[in-house]
C-alpha cells in the first residue's frame, strides 16, 4: 500500500477531471465569492452565478461592501461545491482570478435574462421562490439603477474529487478497520 493511500497529506492525485469540473461549474448555481477588505482580510458571501465562456457572472447592488472592495482591488476567488447537485457531494473547485464591475445597461439586461432563465430551471429544488418564479418578473426585480454585474475571470483552479479520494484510500480504510477489530 502506498504512502498516499494511507494519509491525506498530498491530495493532488485526487483532482477533479476537467470535464467534471465543467459539469460542476454548470450545475452548482451558487458559489462563495471572496474578496479582500480594506485591511486585507479575505471575506466572502454565497451568491448565484451564471458561467459563460469561461467566466463567472454575478450581480449585486452598488452599496454592497464587496463592490467597493472590488473597485479598489479586483483580485478575488470563487468556490463551488457539488453538494446538493446531481453530482452528489465531495467535488469542489476553487478559482483564483480577477473581477470587473459592469454598469452598462446592455450587459446588465443580458445577465439578468441569463440568471432568470437559470433560476427558472430550478423549479424542483424545493424552494418556494424557485417553484413560483416567472423569469420576466425576476428580471423586473433585478433591473434597478443600483444594481451592477460582476464578471469574474478565473486564472488558476484547485479542483478536488472526493470520490477519487474515497476510491484511492478504500484499501487503507479496510486495513485500518481490520487492525482495529483485531486489537479489540
Amino acid at each position: 500500500m502506498s504512502e498516499q493511500s494511507t494519509n491525506y497529506d498530498d491530495v493532488k492525485q485526487y483532482r477533479l477531471d476537467p470535464e467534471r469540473e465543467q459539469e460542476l461549474l454548470n450545475c452548482a448555481g451558487e458559489c462563495v465569492f471572496i474578496w479582500a477588505n480594506k485591511s486585507g482580510h479575505p471575506i466572502g458571501v454565497i451568491t448565484a452565478y451564471v458561467p459563460v465562456d469561461g467566466k463567472i457572472w454575478m450581480t449585486a447592488t452598488k452599496e454592497r461592501v464587496r463592490i467597493k472592495a472590488i473597485a479598489r482591488d479586483g483580485r478575488s476567488s470563487c468556490v463551488m461545491t457539488s453538494k446538493g447537485t446531481h453530482m452528489g457531494g465531495g467535488k469542489t473547485v476553487t478559482y483564483k482570478g480577477h473581477t470587473v464591475i459592469h454598469d452598462d445597461p446592455k450587459i446588465k439586461h443580458w445577465f439578468y435574462e441569463l440568471l432568470a432563465k437559470g433560476m427558472g430551471q430550478r423549479k424542483d429544488d424545493g424552494n418556494e421562490f424557485s417553484k413560483n418564479l416567472r423569469p420576466e418578473m425576476f428580471v423586473r426585480f433585478l433591473d434597478t439603477p443600483e444594481r451592477i454585474v460582476l464578471e469574474f475571470t478565473p486564472e488558476m483552479s484547485i479542483p478536488f474529487d472526493g470520490d477519487k479520494m474515497a476510491q484511492g484510500t478504500a484499501a487503507a480504510y479496510a486495513q485500518f478497520a481490520a487492525e482495529d477489530e483485531a486489537n479489540k
